[in-house]
């Protein structure tokens, strides 16, 4: 009974010590991932400097509402994985589209990302682990007249080296026009018409302004019109790699705690092995391998220490 109470406190201490050297791998391990999470609250004032961005509107497109895409390129020098935060506008309701790719047209993928709602904006934070991006989504305004007009506001939460615009023109539309001026329209494979323009760079915290106008009789969007396809979803193939890692880290956390409890049964039976004392016999008597005194045979427990004998 004295042998069985040490025993069972000796495996309470080891498996205490296991689950302090588990709580200890743990933190160590997840301290990366905390430093490397995106810091919340509003903009980012160190934003990652964007190389390039693009910004495509496409009025009436597929909905009676403009379909406005985002395709950055944060710079060569901006660390990967890059933190974003990006604000569009909240009259769309959120984003269609959050995706990155490793090349300008690069097969697109699924990126997580989380959103905070304001008035004016939603907040989207992302991680990109690639240094291209790409943002869609609807925002409403008024198709009921026949005069109508759609303002977009590129908000300046990041520097950009080069900004580009390219403006579609709804069909059917006429007296079309774009502020600030962009080139001269030109026909593209889908038999829609375009303008576009190199806007230079633009810095963070000064925000770009682009609105159109034209004069529309049909309520058909474009796609009906033309019997056009809706444009092809984001692939959702392979999660983003700051999903993958965080799977690397909870499969390698979890073999660490079995690594960990695993070394703690195995010490355990090699200390009970130890600690069990042992009858020793030297001619003819029989001694206790503890104390060392002597017994008579048949003895279960030393009468000297108590111990028990094998």
């Amino acid at each position: 009974m004295i042998w069985r109470d040490c025993a069972e406190g000796g495996l309470a201490q080891t498996l205490q010590r296991a689950q302090a050297l588990a709580t200890l791998i743990l933190t160590v391990m997840l301290i990366p991932a905390v430093a490397a999470a995106p810091a919340g609250g509003g903009v980012a004032k160190n934003a990652p400097r964007l190389a390039s961005v693009q910004i495509e509107i496409w009025p009436e497109y597929d909905r009676p509402a403009a379909l406005v895409i985002l395709k950055g390129e944060l710079a060569g020098d901006v660390g990967l994985p890059a933190a974003v935060s990006l604000r569009i506008p909240a009259s769309s309701g959120g984003p269609a589209a959050v995706a990155y790719a490793a090349a300008s047209k690069g097969r697109l993928l699924n990126l997580k990302h989380d959103r905070s709602d304001a008035a004016d904006f939603i907040t989207l934070r992302f991680t990109v682990p690639e240094r291209f991006f790409h943002v869609e989504f609807y925002d409403r305004f008024a198709t009921g007249a026949n005069e109508r007009s759609y303002k977009y506001l590129w908000p300046g939460d990041l520097p950009v080296s080069s900004l580009d615009v390219i403006v579609q023109e709804p069909a059917g539309a006429s007296d079309f026009s774009v502020q600030p001026a962009l080139g001269e329209s030109a026909t593209g494979s889908d038999g829609l018409r375009y303008r576009s323009a190199q806007l230079g760079p633009v810095k963070q915290g000064a925000p770009l302004s682009i609105e159109i106008r034209y004069t529309k009789t049909d309520p058909r969007t474009s796609a009906e019109i033309l019997k056009l396809n809706a444009p092809a979803p984001v692939s959702q193939a392979i999660p983003a790699t700051g999903q993958r890692d965080s799977l690397r880290l909870v499969l390698a956390l979890g073999a660490a705690v079995l690594l960990v409890a695993g070394s703690g049964v195995v010490y355990f039976f090699w200390w009970r092995r130890r600690a069990r004392p042992r009858v020793s016999s030297t001619g003819g008597g029989v001694f206790c391998s503890k104390c060392g005194n002597q017994v008579a045979a048949g003895d279960r427990f030393c009468s000297k220490c108590g111990s028990a004998l094998a």
